[in-house]
C-alpha cells in the first residue's frame, strides 16, 4: 500500500503491474472508500493489476449548504442537470487524464487502464473516458450519469468508440435517479 504526495492511495500487485484501475469515489467520501473492494474481487496475483484511488479536491458544495467536502465538482441543485458545474467537471477530467498519463509513464498501456467511479466519481470516469484520445481498457460507471452530455457529440474521441463501458445503477438510489443513468446510456449508445 502506498499513499503518495498526489493525495492518492495505490494498491500494487505482488508482481510488477501490467494493468491499472483508477477508481474515483463519490461525493463526501475519500480515497479509502473502495479500498476494501479489492480483496473481495479475489483476483489472481498473476493478473498484476494496480489499483489507484485518488482523493477529490476539497470544495464547497452548494446543495450541502456550502459545506466543504471532497467533491469532484459542485452540485448546484437537486436536479443536477439544471445547472452543471462545467468548470470543475473539466478540472476533475484533467485530474483523471493526468492519472492515466501517470500510469502510462509507469509502463501501463492506455488499453490496459480502466477508469472507474461511483456516483460523482463515475460521472468523471464517463466524462473522461469517452473524451480520452486513446482507447482505454474500459470505463466502469456505478450509480451515475454522463455529465455535460450536450457537448458529447463534438467532444467525444474516435478512440473511445472502441472502449467498453459497464454501467450499473441501484434501483432505489436516493441521490441519482435511475432515469438519469438510463438517459445517459441512451446518449452513449446514440453517440
Amino acid at each position: 500500500m502506498n499513499e503518495s504526495a498526489l493525495d492518492l492511495l495505490e494498491l500494487d500487485p505482488p508482481s510488477p503491474a501490467r494493468s491499472s484501475v483508477i477508481w474515483l469515489h463519490g461525493l463526501g467520501a475519500d480515497k479509502h472508500d473502495f479500498e476494501g473492494v479489492v480483496p473481495e474481487l479475489r483476483l489472481p496475483d498473476d493478473h498484476a493489476i494496480r489499483f489507484v484511488f485518488p482523493n477529490a479536491p476539497m470544495r464547497a458544495v452548494t446543495i450541502n449548504m456550502g459545506q466543504t467536502m471532497r467533491a469532484w465538482y459542485d452540485i448546484l441543485d437537486l436536479d443536477i442537470r439544471a445547472g452543471e458545474d462545467g468548470d470543475n467537471i473539466r478540472e476533475s477530467q484533467g485530474i483523471l487524464q493526468g492519472l492515466v498519463a501517470r500510469e502510462i509513464e509507469k509502463g501501463i498501456a492506455a488499453d490496459r487502464i480502466v477508469v472507474a467511479g461511483f456516483s460523482q466519481g463515475g460521472a468523471i470516469a464517463l466524462q473522461t473516458g469517452v473524451r480520452y484520445p486513446e482507447r482505454l481498457a474500459g470505463i466502469l460507471a456505478l450509480s451515475t450519469y454522463l455529465p455535460l452530455s450536450d457537448a458529447l457529440s463534438e467532444e467525444r474521441s474516435e478512440a473511445s468508440l472502441q472502449t467498453p463501458i459497464f454501467m450499473t445503477h441501484g434501483q432505489f438510489d436516493p441521490i441519482i435517479p435511475i432515469q438519469w443513468a438510463i438517459a445517459s446510456r441512451q446518449i452513449l449508445e446514440s453517440a
